[in-house]
Formats: C-alpha cells, sequence, structure tokens
C-alpha cells in the first residue's frame, strides 16, 4: 500500500455520519465541518447546513478568527456518491469551531472541553497532578479490568458446575 495514500471512512456520532479522512503524511483526521454542523444545528439537509456554514464563515472572518482560514478542502464522497470538495478540519480547528456555534447539542460538549482546559492549566502550573490524574485513570481501568476478570471466571464457573450437574 502507498505510504501517502490517503484514506476516507465515515464515523457515526449521535447515529449520525460524519465523513473523515486520514492524512498518513501529516497523520491526522480531518473531519467534514459540513456533517458536524449538521449534527449540532440540527439542520435536514445538507443544503441547510451548507448555508449555516457559509454564514458562520463570513461571521467568523469578520471577527477575524483564523480557525476559517484553517479550513481545507478535501474530496469526500458525497451523498450521490460522487466525489466532491468539501470543507474539512483537523481535530484542534474542529474543536475552535465547536465553540463558535450556538446550539443546545453543543454546550456539554463545550463545558467538557473548559473542563479538560481547566485542569491542563492546573497541571502546568503543578505537574503532580498530571501524574495523580494519570494514576487515578490507571486504577480505574485496572479496576474494571480485574472486575472484569472476576466476574468472567464467576460466570465460567457456574457454567461448567451446571453442565456436570445435569
Amino acid at each position: 500500500m502507498n505510504k501517502n495514500k490517503k484514506e476516507s471512512s465515515i464515523v457515526l456520532f449521535n447515529k449520525k455520519q460524519v465523513r473523515r479522512h486520514w492524512d498518513r503524511e501529516r497523520e491526522l483526521w480531518y473531519f467534514s465541518v459540513i456533517d458536524i454542523i449538521a449534527i449540532l444545528t440540527n439542520q435536514n439537509t445538507n443544503q441547510s447546513a451548507r448555508n449555516y456554514w457559509k454564514v458562520l464563515k463570513h461571521r467568523l472572518n469578520k471577527e477575524g478568527n483564523e480557525t476559517v482560514t484553517k479550513c481545507n478542502q478535501l474530496k469526500l464522497k458525497a451523498e450521490d456518491g460522487k466525489m466532491r470538495k468539501t470543507d474539512v478540519a483537523d481535530t484542534e480547528n474542529l474543536l475552535r469551531l465547536i465553540q463558535s456555534i450556538p446550539s443546545p447539542k453543543a454546550e456539554p460538549f463545550k463545558l467538557w472541553l473548559a473542563k479538560v482546559g481547566y485542569e491542563r492549566i492546573e497541571e502546568t502550573e503543578n505537574p503532580e497532578l498530571a501524574f495523580d490524574r494519570a494514576m487515578e485513570t490507571w486504577w480505574q481501568i485496572s479496576n474494571y479490568f480485574l472486575s472484569w476478570q472476576v466476574s468472567a471466571r464467576r460466570e465460567n464457573y457456574f457454567k461448567s458446575n451446571l453442565k456436570t450437574k445435569i
């Protein structure tokens, strides 16, 4: 397989399709801006999502927001099955765009971003916090794994004993 070949795929977000594209050279995912906007703003058609994006782009440009200029265009498969150019953004710029969208669906995501950002600032000021958070996450994962193993052993034990008694 060609190392520079780019891959496209579809992922689901809230049971809606989001087109994405992997750039092996840059090692980045690019997501369809129109697809994300359609989901977060409850747009029923691609055309209405494109119109929303057009207005948002204009507003962000007037505000001097650089996010719009960092959006690229790539050919992704459209609804009609043809490859068409569409605006895409990498994860960092997509997160910045989402913050610009006034939508109840985006609010929980924005709150989470604010919390994560605040934690990162705290960790920069006190690196020990980063270590503590990493250890807490590790313990949660390892405890989950251990409880899963115990539950699987218990289930296997009962199944094997049940078979011997029948």
